[in-house]
């Protein structure tokens, strides 16, 4: 059920975006769509708390709980960029707005190590959260499965912080 609700959660955070998109850029309705747009945090408040009480209320954790901590760590580290991301975009494509310029190089490279940074941020949220579901858990082997974790919150920062390195070993260079 919680994996449900996981990608229910990730489908209306997308949706609340794409309507506050339309609402501000189609419909002409800026302070809507700016609504819409603010809305978009709601959808992790209903995701955290529907794994809390899955938890409390005699549930066994899964690797979905792992899940949800790491998608609520994401979305509250980087949900206000990727929707900055999503409105820069959208301002180009509707509204003639200048292109959101591609970067190279050292400027990319400088970009790689802000981004693992930001998932340093998220994964310490997670691993907050996970901490937190382990405590909320009725009973020691409801919460196993989420001892088992920090593995993973690990390989995300490593993937993470193995991309920073990558490109400023190897930058990319611009296409002409």
């Amino acid at each position: 059920m919680l994996i449900a609700m996981i990608v229910a959660c990730e489908i209306a955070f997308w949706v609340f975006i794409i309507l506050g998109l339309v609402c501000r850029y189609l419909l002409r309705r800026p302070k809507l769509g700016a609504a819409l747009l603010a809305a978009s945090p709601l959808v992790d408040l209903v995701l955290l708390t529907v794994t809390f009480v899955d938890l409390r209320t005699g549930g066994t954790a899964t690797f979905a709980h792992t899940l949800a901590a790491l998608y609520l760590g994401f979305s509250l580290v980087y949900g206000r960029r990727l929707v900055r991301w999503a409105d820069n975009w959208a301002a180009y494509w509707a509204d003639h707005a200048p292109r959101p310029p591609r970067r190279f190089g050292r400027a990319y490279a400088k970009d790689c190590w802000a981004d693992a940074g930001r998932t340093l941020l998220s994964v310490s949220i997670a691993g907050a959260l996970i901490s937190a579901l382990i405590w909320s858990a009725t009973n020691a082997e409801a919460a196993q499965a989420l001892h088992d974790s920090w593995r993973i919150l690990g390989i995300v920062l490593a993937i993470d912080f193995f991309w920073a390195v990558s490109y400023t070993i190897w930058p990319r260079k611009p296409t002409v």
